[in-house]
């Protein structure tokens, strides 16, 4: 693995699909690095990522380190009705008693799905998840921003509360998956961090 790189080594680009198809299998390698997955992931995931490149609004950015080695990964593309995600989310807020139609149906229209968003271990702690998401939901039109992610306190709570995302859906099962998430989002853009001093 190439050694970790200070940020300002580090480049952000965006990639279009035809880029990172070549580069899947190190993109899929980071994710599974970076969520402490089994290797095996990767072959599953691989044709998720595929399909997904191919969805309305599809944007990706990747950080390269100085070596031109893919340290993070970023991308999501526009969320519609009848995608899995989308479903099982909206399954989700219906099924929650103190969710009201209107709070459905204003986080579930004109919304960017934050699909993936990952920095090789190496290169965590510096800067470069936050960096990868204000450049990725700087690119979109969408209203507003969701995800999912893990329950539980870890750098990426951290870094989404400190960028003012709140709670939709809490303690959600997405089908398959035994963990309880958390979905959340906010409203685009996300604004500057204000300079001190």
């Amino acid at each position: 693995m190439t050694k970790a790189s200070r940020p300002e080594q580090q480049r952000l680009i965006e990639f279009s699909a035809a880029d990172l198809r070549p580069r899947l299998d190190e993109a899929l390698a980071l994710y599974v690095a970076a969520m402490d997955y089994p290797p095996n992931t990767v072959r599953q995931r691989a044709p998720m990522w595929l399909a997904h490149m191919m969805r309305e609004g599809w944007r990706c950015v990747v950080a390269l380190d100085e070596d031109e080695a893919l340290a993070g990964i970023s991308y999501g593309y526009r969320g519609a009705i009848g995608q899995w995600w989308h479903e099982q989310v909206r399954r989700g807020l219906n099924a929650r008693t103190n969710s009201d139609q209107s709070f459905v149906d204003e986080w579930m229209r004109d919304y960017f799905e934050l699909t993936e968003l990952h920095v090789r271990p190496d290169a965590q702690g510096r800067g470069l998840g936050e960096a990868l998401l204000r450049r990725l939901a700087g690119m979109v039109d969408s209203e507003r921003v969701l995800l999912s992610t893990p329950e539980g306190p870890t750098r990426a709570w951290k870094l989404y509360r400190r960028l003012g995302f709140q709670d939709v859906l809490r303690h959600y099962q997405f089908t398959g998956d035994p963990r309880p998430f958390a979905v959340l989002g906010r409203v685009l853009p996300i604004e500057e961090t204000p300079v001190s001093g």
